[in-house]
C-alpha cells in the first residue's frame, strides 16, 4: 500500500484517539442515537453493507464489547483494511457512533496474458477473483497457484505465472493482470528408477503409470509429465515394495531430469530390509476354533509380510463370523516387531452376537419402485443377518446402474436379536439420447441415433420410468447399411427371474456382398431363465420377411433366383455358460453357446430349415498380465420336410472378415463343394467351422499388442466337415482402449487358400470387443 493512501486514515485515527472518553460506563449504558461512517480514501464498501455487518443498532445500547465484535466482523468480511468504531456524547443518554475505516480498492478487471495453449474460459474457472471483489493478495496468490497447478497438470512443466495489481488510489480501484509464460509440454524420454536392487526396473515400470513418449501417446494421452500422477505413481510404488514385504521402503518424490525438450523421470528408492511373518496370534476367538479361523486366513508363519494380505485376512474373518449373523463382529490387525527381519501379527476379534433381520427399510427410491430393489436383495425379514450377502446386495443394486449411491448398514431395532437392514439410495439418471458416427472396415461409414431407458415402466404414464425395464430405440444410417429397431425387456417377467424380451427392427445391409443387398423387417419375443449361477436358458419365436433386392445385372443366375420376399417363421432355443471375469478384458474363464432353431412347418412362412450353432472361447492368462484366447465355432442348417425353397442364400453359412477369419474378405472363406457361383460371389455353405488362437501383451495403459491365427473352412453340405478345404491366416494387432469405446486393429496375410484366391494381406478395423 502506498503511504498516500495511509495517512487520511492514521489523520483520523489520531483525531478520534485525541477526543474525551465518553465515560458512559459508570451509569446506565448511553442509547446509540446515529451511526455515521467516514471513509479514509474511496468509499469501496456502502454504509448499508457495513451496517449488515455489524450488531450495533440505532435505538440499542451501547456497548465496547459489541463494537470490538463489530470490528472483527468487519475485518473478517475481506473489504475492509483499517477500521475503528468510537462513541461520542449525543444529547442526554445518547451516543453517536463513528466508524472511521479504510476499504480494500475493488478489482474491476482480472486480465489474463499469454494464455494460448487452451481455451482462456477453461483458465478462468480456475481462478477465484473476479470483477467486483475486494482485492486481496492471498486470494491471487491462491489463484496463481491454481494456474500453475493446472498447466503442470498438463504437462506444461516449464510454466510461470506472475500477477500485476495497478491501484488507481483515487477511485480505489485495481486492475489485476495474470502474466502466463507457458513454455512447452516435456516429453519423456525415459522412466527410471535409482536405488532398486531387489526389484527390476522392467517389473516396476509395470507399477507406476506414467510411461514414455511414444507412437500413440498423442492418442492414449499418455507420455507427459503430469505432476499428479507422479505422486500417485510414488505411492504405487510404496505401496508395491510393502506387499512384497519392505515395510521401510522410502520413495522420493519424482525428480525431472532435463534434456532438451525431452525429460527423464526418476524415482529414488531406497529399498530397506525385507520382513517375514513371525508368529501370529488370535485374541478373542470363541464362536469358532483357532483351526477354522486359520483355514480362512491365508498368512502364514515364514510368508513374507504384506500390509494388503494382513487386510485381507482381516476381511476373510468379518466375512466368517459375518455368514453367520455375527451382524457387530469386529477385527483388528496389529503388528509387533519379532526380531531381526520378523513381524509378528496379533488378530484381535470382538464377536458379538447372533442376529437376524428385522425389517428391510428402503429410502431415495424416489422414481425406482421398491419391488425392483427388494428383489436385488439377498435378504429378507427373518433371515439369518449375513453380512457377505448384504454386500452381495450392494453389488447388485449398483449394478443395476440406476443410482448414484448404494449404501446397506443394519441399525438396531431395541432386540438384542435383530437388526433392521437399511437400504440407502440416491438415483441417477438412466435414460439417455446417444448420437454419433463410426468406421469399420466392414460398415464402413455410418451414424446413429438411439434413446435408451435403463430402469423404464410401460405402465407409468407420462414418466414412464421406475418399473427396471430395458427400452431401447436406435437408428442407423450408413453407406452399407441401414437399421432400426425398437426393443423392450422385463428382467422378472410376473415377478420371477425370468426375463421376456421383444424387438421390432428393420434392417437394410449392402455389405453382405457387392453385388446385391439384403433386407429383413420382422418381430422376435425372446425369454431367458437363469439355470444356474453361471448359466441361462432362452427360448423365442422370431418372424421375418427377408428379401434380396439391388441385384446387379452381371449377377449369375443363380443370385438372380433369390430375388423377391420371404417370409421365415421360426423358433429358436439356447443354453450359454458364462464363467468370463469380465466382460470388457477377460482375463480368465469361458464362455459357450448352444443354440438351435426350426423355421417354416406349422409355424407358417415360405421358408422350411433348421440349424444349430456351438460356439466357445477359454481365456487363460500367463506370464503376468499376457492373455491366451482360444475361440471356436461350429454350425449346420439344412432344410427339412418338403420345402421347395431349399436353402435361401441369406440362411446360409459364411466366413471371412474381422470378426473371424480376419486374412480374407467377408464371407469369402471356402471350402469343400460348390461355395461361390459361376462369378467366384461367395454363396456359402450348410456346414462351418473354425477356430482363432490369439495372444495379447499389455503394451502401456489401455494398450495391448496381439498376435493372432485364424483356421477354418464352409462346405457346401450339411454335417460335412471335412477338413481338406480348410483356409487359414496369421496376423497382428493392437487392442486399445479409446473414449469412444475399444477399438480393435489387425493385420493379416491368408497362409492357406482353398479354393485358390488372393492371398494378400488384409487390415480390419472394428470398435468393440470380438469374443
Amino acid at each position: 500500500m502506498k503511504s498516500s493512501a495511509i495517512i487520511p486514515f492514521v489523520c483520523a485515527t489520531a483525531i478520534t484517539a485525541a477526543l474525551p472518553s465518553t465515560g458512559f460506563a459508570q451509569g446506565k449504558a448511553p442509547t446509540v442515537k446515529s451511526i455515521e461512517v467516514q471513509y479514509a480514501g474511496s468509499a469501496g464498501v456502502s454504509k448499508d453493507r457495513l451496517l449488515a455487518n455489524m450488531r450495533t443498532r440505532v435505538g440499542q445500547p451501547y456497548s465496547e464489547v459489541v463494537v470490538e465484535e463489530d470490528i472483527r466482523n468487519l475485518y473478517a468480511t475481506g473489504n475492509v483494511m483499517n477500521v475503528r468504531i468510537y462513541g461520542e456524547p449525543a444529547g442526554e443518554d445518547g451516543v453517536k457512533v463513528i466508524v472511521v475505516l479504510q476499504a480494500k480498492a475493488k478489482v474491476t478487471v482480472v486480465e489474463l496474458a499469454g494464455v494460448q495453449k487452451f481455451k482462456e474460459s477453461r483458465i478462468r474457472e480456475k481462478i477465484s477473483t473476479k470483477p467486483g471483489d475486494a482485492a486481496n493478495e492471498s486470494s491471487l496468490e491462491a489463484d496463481r497457484q491454481a494456474i500453475l497447478e493446472y498447466y503442470r497438470g498438463k504437462g506444461f512443466t516449464d510454466v510461470s505465472v506472475s500477477y500485476k495489481m495497478d491501484t488507481n488510489e483515487r477511485l480505489g480501484t485495481v486492475h489485476v493482470r495474470f502474466d502466463v509464460s507457458e513454455g512447452g509440454k516435456s516429453a519423456i524420454k525415459e522412466v527410471r528408477f535409482v536405488g532398486n536392487t531387489s526389484l527390476s526396473s522392467k517389473e516396476l515400470k509395470k507399477v507406476v503409470k506414467t510411461r514414455r513418449y511414444g507412437l500413440l501417446s498423442p492418442i492414449m494421452k499418455t507420455g507427459r509429465v503430469v505432476q499428479d500422477q507422479l505422486t500417485d505413481d510414488v505411492t504405487a510404488i510404496r505401496e508395491y515394495y510393502q506387499n512384497k514385504g519392505y515395510s521401510d521402503v522410502q520413495v522420493r518424490p519424482a525428480e525431472l531430469s532435463r534434456d532438451g525438450g525431452k525429460v527423464d523421470v526418476v524415482f529414488t528408492i531406497e529399498e530397506g530390509t525385507p520382513y517375514k511373518v513371525g508368529a501370529i496370534s488370535f485374541a478373542g476367538a470363541h464362536l469358532f476354533p483357532e483351526e477354522k479361523i486359520q483355514s480362512v486366513t491365508k498368512l502364514r508363519s515364514g510368508d513374507v509380510y504384506s500390509p494388503a494380505a494382513v487386510q485381507a485376512d482381516v476381511k476373510a474373518l468379518q466375512d466368517l463370523y459375518g455368514g453367520k449373523g455375527y451382524v457387530d463382529f469386529q477385527a483388528s490387525a496389529r503388528s509387533s516387531s519379532g526380531g531381526k527381519g520378523t513381524t509378528n501379527i496379533n488378530y484381535s476379534l470382538d464377536e458379538g452376537s447372533q442376529a437376524f433381520v428385522g425389517h428391510v427399510n428402503i429410502s431415495g427410491n424416489t422414481r425406482t419402485k421398491d419391488k425392483v430393489v427388494r428383489r436385488e436383495l439377498a435378504l429378507a425379514p427373518g433371515d439369518s443377518f449375513n453380512t457377505v450377502r448384504m454386500e452381495a446386495s450392494k453389488q447388485r443394486l449398483k449394478g443395476l446402474n440406476y443410482f448414484e449411491t448404494v449404501d446397506l448398514y443394519p441399525s438396531d431395532t431395541g432386540a438384542s436379536d435383530a437388526r433392521d437392514l437399511n437400504v440407502v439410495l440416491q438415483e441417477k439418471r438412466t435414460g439417455s439420447l446417444n448420437f454419433g458416427a463410426g468406421f469399420s472396415s466392414l460398415d464402413s461409414l455410418l451414424g446413429f441415433v438411439e434413446v435408451t431407458q435403463s430402469n423404464f415402466d410401460l405402465f407409468n404414464w407420462p414418466h414412464f420410468t421406475g418399473g427396471g425395464q430395458k427400452f431401447r430405440s436406435r437408428i442407423q444410417y450408413g453407406a452399407k447399411r441401414k437399421d432400426a429397431s425398437l426393443s423392450l425387456t422385463e428382467p422378472y417377467f410376473l415377478d420371477q427371474k425370468l426375463s421376456l424380451g421383444g424387438e421390432v427392427f428393420y434392417h437394410d445391409a449392402s455389405y453382405v456382398s457387392d453385388i446385391y443387398s439384403e433386407q429383413r423387417v420382422g418381430f422376435e419375443l425372446v425369454a431367458r431363465k437363469p439355470v444356474t449361477e453361471f448359466a441361462f436358458a432362452r427360448l423365442g419365436y422370431r418372424v421375418e420377411q427377408i428379401g434380396i433386392h439391388d441385384v446387379d445385372a452381371g449377377a449369375s443366375a443363380l443370385i438372380k433366383s433369390q430375388v423377391g420376399d420371404r417370409v421365415k417363421s421360426q423358433i429358436f432355443t439356447g443354453l450359454t455358460y458364462d464363467t468370463r471375469d469380465s466382460l470388457f478384458l477377460t482375463r480368465k474363464g469361458g464362455k459357450v453357446d448352444v443354440s438351435t432353431f426350426v423355421a417354416g412347418g406349422p409355424l407358417g412362412g415360405d421358408i422350411q430349415s433348421y440349424g444349430w450353432n456351438i460356439e466357445g472361447s477359454k481365456y487363460f492368462k500367463v506370464f503376468g498380465d499376457t492373455i491366451f484366447t482360444l475361440n471356436g465355432q461350429v454350425s449346420g442348417v439344412d432344410g427339412w420336410g418338403n420345402s421347395t425353397v431349399g436353402i435361401p442364400i441369406y440362411d446360409r453359412l459364411f466366413v471371412g472378415g474381422s470378426n473371424d477369419m480376419r486374412g480374407f474378405k467377408y464371407r469369402h472363406v471356402g471350402g469343400v463343394g460348390k461355395v461361390r457361383d459361376t462369378n467366384g460371389e461367395p454363396i456359402g455353405g450348410k456346414s462351418l467351422a473354425r477356430a482363432t488362437f490369439e495372444y495379447t501383451v499389455p503394451v502401456m495403459d489401455k494398450v495391448r499388442a496381439a498376435t493372432f491365427y485364424d483356421i477354418g473352412f464352409v462346405n457346401e453340405n450339411a454335417y460335412d466337415f471335412t477338413t481338406s478345404g480348410y483356409n487359414a491366416d496369421v496376423g497382428l494387432g493392437l487392442r486399445l482402449e479409446l473414449p469412444i469405446g475399444p477399438v480393435r486393429i489387425d493385420y493379416a496375410v491368408p497362409t492357406k487358400v482353398y479354393p485358390n484366391d488372393s492371398a494378400r494381406g488384409r487390415f480390419n478395423f472394428n470398435v468393440g470387443y470380438q469374443f
